[in-house]
């Protein structure tokens, strides 16, 4: 019908005609898994997502997960704290005349503030979209701030082509945020209200309000300033990330780095050997066709350079700050039998593209561990989520054992029983 890039109500529409259209086919989505070829390609995908992933279409909303305390902390840590100014002059208070909400999400979903029209926000509290609550689409299903962070890109979702029933009363435009330099996604701007919202228009004013507020933190580190920056920076362990990223990314003291290929191999290496590698050790880890140490200082010596001379030692080579990785954090969620935490912390391989034999080890290890668990507790939440990553989608194994731990002629077992016979003929 229409494409992921074109608006949900297209100019000269009929909103309300077109909603009504909608809700026949949420309806029947939800009562045989199918998805009618009209629905557009970015609702559909996030629907098969949702779905799949193991969520409740019927449940009431969502949870609020953080309390006032964390919310704070929460807030006060966040670069877009610094990007609130420029929001509210620019888009909250023409939201509030105009009866509507402004929300915005962190990067995982996590709304920070929920502004505009009292009314309508006190409406919203019933669906639970409050500061503290959870939006992200693993948790609220198909929705503008959530699938927007899901698929990067802005996104508005119009009444039923939500999944939860009971947020289709309501529409929503929302556009990531990312940082100005390395375009890491910092969170989401979303606005939501009635059918007005899911129009033209309001895509085009919610991405200009985006673009001033990634210029106000650009503004800001041109004159030394570090949003978000806790008060004492230095207690904080930094954040490693390489799951599915083709470059890792160091957050440390506030501050996102995306580190190169080589760099991340190194710093990611060093991070599972806290005492240390000789620089033979480091080389072999480094390699297939060896490295002389010259390389290896040499690099290790540009690292240096990047992060500061306080993170990394020599002889041997090793960390000196506190360093946790989301390779870790998968790890633990595995170790203490909480799989649908560790499917969630887990964005990806290892450095997909890193040939590195230490790397590659790794990437193996942590995949067969993952995959093992799941395939034994046979928990059909978290083989669902796992079939939606980009290794588990076509992984026959995994989408047999989440259909044998579904009971029969329920709608999810629909659904994946659909989904192992494509993949049944794609691989024949």
């Amino acid at each position: 019908m229409r494409g992921d890039g074109a608006p949900a109500v297209p100019p000269g529409s009929d909103a309300a005609t077109l909603a009504r259209t909608l809700a026949g086919l949420h309806d029947d989505f939800l009562a045989t898994g199918r998805i009618a070829p009209t629905v557009r390609p970015v609702v559909a995908d996030s629907w098969r997502r949702s779905l799949g992933g193991g969520l409740d279409p019927e449940r009431d909303g969502v949870g609020v997960a953080l309390g006032a305390g964390a919310l704070e902390d929460l807030r006060r840590r966040s670069p877009l704290a610094r990007t609130m100014p420029v929001i509210r002059r620019l888009l909250v208070d023409a939201a509030t005349d105009a009866g509507l909400v402004v929300a915005v999400t962190d990067a995982q979903g996590q709304i920070l503030w929920v502004e505009g029209d009292a009314g309508l926000r006190t409406r919203a509290e019933a669906m639970h979209f409050v500061a503290g609550a959870d939006w992200s689409e693993a948790r609220a299903g198909t929705n503008a701030p959530g699938t927007a962070l899901r698929t990067g890109r802005g996104v508005q979702i119009l009444g039923p082509e939500h999944l939860l029933r009971s947020v289709t009363p309501w529409s929503c435009t929302a556009v990531p945020i990312r940082d100005p330099d390395s375009r890491v996604v910092l969170g989401a701007l979303d606005i939501t209200g009635g059918p007005e919202v899911a129009g033209p228009q309001t895509l085009a004013l919610v991405r200009a309000t985006v673009a001033a507020a990634e210029a106000e933190l650009r503004i800001d580190r041109l004159r030394g300033r570090e949003p978000g920056r806790p008060v004492h920076r230095e207690a904080a362990p930094a954040r490693f990330s390489v799951l599915g990223r083709p470059q890792g990314l160091l957050v440390r003291a506030g501050r996102s780095t995306l580190l190169s290929l080589r760099h991340s191999e190194i710093l990611l290496v060093l991070s599972e050997r806290r005492a240390g590698l000789s620089g033979g050790e480091l080389e072999a880890a480094l390699s297939t066709h060896g490295l002389s140490a010259v390389t290896v200082r040499a690099e290790v010596s540009r690292l240096r350079s990047a992060l500061g001379e306080e993170v990394l030692a020599s002889r041997p080579y090793a960390l000196r700050i506190p360093l946790t990785t989301d390779v870790q954090r998968v790890r633990t969620a595995l170790a203490a039998g909480r799989l649908r935490e560790a499917v969630a912390a887990y964005a990806g391989a290892v450095l997909p593209s890193s040939e590195a034999p230490g790397v590659v080890e790794l990437r193996e290890d942590l995949r067969l561990r993952l995959r093992d668990r799941l395939l034994a507790a046979g928990d059909a939440e978290a083989l669902l989520a796992y079939g939606q990553s980009a290794e588990g989608r076509d992984d026959h194994g995994v989408w047999t054992a989440a259909a044998d731990a579904l009971p029969a002629g329920s709608a999810r077992r629909a659904v994946v029983e659909q989904h192992l016979a494509a993949l049944d003929q794609r691989l024949a």
